[in-house]
């Protein structure tokens, strides 16, 4: 007989790119479901664990005779801007994306599921909605344990914070406890850096462009499969630019810029947005990564090299496509579809592969036993 633990099924709704099934994947979770309206991200899932499971479209499309029974189900159901809903039904229209989450927990019948969302989430009406419903609705038998999580306490070179829920129905399940820390506490390890991360690729890349490549998923042609270095690719910046990002040093952002490199929106503000025109440092985890990363006036975004008595030595760039995807810790084999925009919406709105990783091995470990 093998000693090969049996696979744990898994669904993943509103799955994105993949982010979250790739930390689950390798830790013995089999996915048999995966929902994804945006065919872009559909595509790039497809391609990286197959198409003959993954639903291209509507989630409230979903029949529920299409919905297999599951060991897990993971995901992201999206928040409709944290608004006062008021009685928070669970049948208000405004929650059906939540509902469709639920209802699959409903016909799946799992042992858990995980739900992560961003870190305002416990403060707003759908987390409410979410309690009631584990208290007397759709997932009463369902015991919830919640928080935030720091993703660099996992060891992810990324100080990204979410707010994960996990719901057992086979006894309670807390979360995982941290295996990183900015200050190590008993076996725990240092944070993982930027450095870790990209220190390894080119500084400066060869092109500004995607590979001329198209393939097919769901009877659609898209662009792709890029892997690796197709997307170690840079932008032309305006001389303007350049300028301004030549003033910032590592961890420093617009206050370093002289006035005469100031636009009017930044002179007329003294205080706040703090991160913007930011450069990384080398030894600590990035800010977190977010759709438009590629806009240094978006946050902490320019590549980490720049010495002060050395102007040669400064890399004068925000990060590539692919630097991104390694500080949320995709791995080098993942493929991409779609385009340059299309794929950094990817990276940005996906759960980092090595928090979701964390989370499984933890989950794992709690259902074995």
């Amino acid at each position: 007989m093998s000693d090969v633990p049996k696979p744990l099924t898994m669904i993943d709704l509103f799955a994105g790119c993949g982010g979250m099934t790739a930390g689950f994947v390798p830790h013995g979770f089999e996915p048999v479901l995966a929902v994804e309206w945006n065919l872009h991200a559909a595509a790039t899932y497809a391609a990286n664990f197959g198409e003959d499971h993954m639903i291209w479209g509507d989630i409230t499309q979903l029949a529920d005779s299409a919905i297999p029974e599951a060991d897990v189900v993971i995901g992201g159901p999206p928040c409709q801007g944290f608004s006062n809903l008021g009685s928070r039904d669970v049948d208000d229209p405004r929650n059906q994306l939540w509902k469709q989450y639920l209802r699959v927990v409903q016909h799946a019948r799992p042992q858990a599921f995980v739900i992560e969302n961003v870190d305002r989430f416990m403060g707003s009406s759908e987390f409410q909605m979410l309690l009631n419903e584990a208290d007397h609705g759709m997932i009463k038998d369902y015991q919830l344990s919640y928080g935030l999580l720091l993703a660099a306490d996992y060891g992810v070179a990324q100080r990204r914070q979410r707010t994960i829920v996990i719901g057992s129905r086979v006894g309670p399940i807390p979360l995982p406890k941290r295996t990183h820390g900015k200050v190590p506490v008993g076996d725990e390890l240092p944070w993982e850096t930027v450095r870790s991360r990209i220190e390894k690729l080119p500084e400066r890349p060869l092109t500004t462009e995607l590979p001329d490549a198209r393939t097919t998923f769901f009877d659609q042609t898209v662009p792709g499969q890029f892997k690796w270095l197709d997307l170690h690719f840079g932008r032309r910046p305006r001389d303007l630019s350049l300028m301004r990002y030549d003033c910032v040093p590592p961890g420093g952002g617009r206050f370093d810029l002289p006035d005469e490199l100031l636009p009017d929106c930044w002179r007329n503000k003294p205080t706040g947005t703090t991160d913007v025109m930011g450069r990384m440092r080398w030894d600590a985890p990035s800010l977190t990564i977010r759709t438009e990363f590629f806009k240094p006036e978006k946050g902490q975004y320019l590549h980490p090299q720049w010495e002060f008595d050395d102007p040669s030595r400064r890399v004068n760039r925000v990060i590539t496509h692919l630097e991104a995807a390694q500080l949320q810790d995709f791995p080098e084999s993942f493929a991409w579809c779609g385009s340059k925009i299309e794929i950094a919406k990817q990276i940005g709105n996906a759960v980092p592969v090595g928090l979701a990783s964390a989370i499984a091995r933890h989950l794992r470990g709690c259902l074995q036993r």
